[in-house]
């Protein structure tokens, strides 16, 4: 049986792992470098490195950052952030990465998603779809969730995954960084609508919000950032949760 994924994210803005609420109010929290790999001892499964600026300032991802944490890393590492065609997805891939998160880019230039995946590799381009509750669905949000578009998120995952999507990492804009759980009828409803990996993301609070995601939510992994960092859980307490409901998880001790 598959294991399920616990992921660390890392959101990076001017070279310093952030965390804010909503995607907003965003606190200093360290070197991306030194906690992607402590993150890694502690057992992470996969560390994503999001540089969250990147798309709306309208500049290239921090590819040295990324090559200074890929360099420390054994397990896999995901980027996103400015990546804005097929030759920065080769330039991310070259500089350590394992997969390339596209977002912003994704939207406004589709095609990029296919050239990609058949470029490098479906199993390496990875979808994030940062969404909110808009009626009875959810709208997507690009340049770091500031900007509205007329995309419905599951219609998008659908199409996402049609150009060559090989992970999608849903995020819940409404739940971001507030932790009071992710929302499990977006992830679950993308995940019954696509056949790739679909990562939870956006409102961890405790072990029962991962347990959740993973069972509940029907998600292949549980992406978490601030419960961490703030020192709220541990890795190694949220496997043991995992394990304790009967999920499929990695031991690392």
């Amino acid at each position: 049986m598959i294991s399920k994924r616990l992921i660390v994210c890392l959101d990076v803005r001017g070279g310093r792992v952030v965390k804010g609420v909503n995607f907003k109010d965003l606190r200093d929290l360290g070197d991306p470098v030194e906690l992607a790999a402590r993150y890694e001892a502690a057992g992470a499964d996969e560390i994503v490195f999001l540089d969250i600026s990147a798309s709306h300032e309208e500049r290239a991802t921090l590819l040295d950052l990324v090559q200074a944490t890929a360099e420390r890393l054994f397990i896999p590492l995901t980027i996103g952030g400015g990546i804005r065609s097929a030759e920065d997805v080769g330039l991310a891939l070259r500089a350590g990465a394992d997969k390339v998160s596209l977002n912003t880019t994704a939207v406004e230039r589709p095609d990029v998603i296919t050239a990609a995946s058949e470029r490098f590799g479906a199993q390496c381009v990875v979808v994030s779809i940062d969404a909110a509750r808009d009626g009875a669905g959810w709208r997507v949000f690009t340049k770091g969730g500031r900007q509205p578009t007329d995309l419905e998120a599951v219609a998008w995952a659908r199409r996402a995954v049609e150009l060559g999507a090989g992970e999608l990492l849903v995020t819940s804009i409404d739940r971001d960084g507030v932790r009071s759980g992710y929302d499990l009828d977006l992830t679950r409803t993308i995940a019954r609508a696509v056949e790739v990996p679909v990562i939870a993301s956006g409102g961890a609070g405790n072990a029962e919000h991962v347990v959740a995601a993973l069972k509940e939510g029907e998600a292949s992994a549980a992406l978490v950032a601030g419960i961490l960092h703030d020192g709220v859980t541990t890795v190694r307490d949220l496997k043991e949760r995992m394990m304790a409901a009967g999920i499929p998880t990695r031991r690392t001790w």
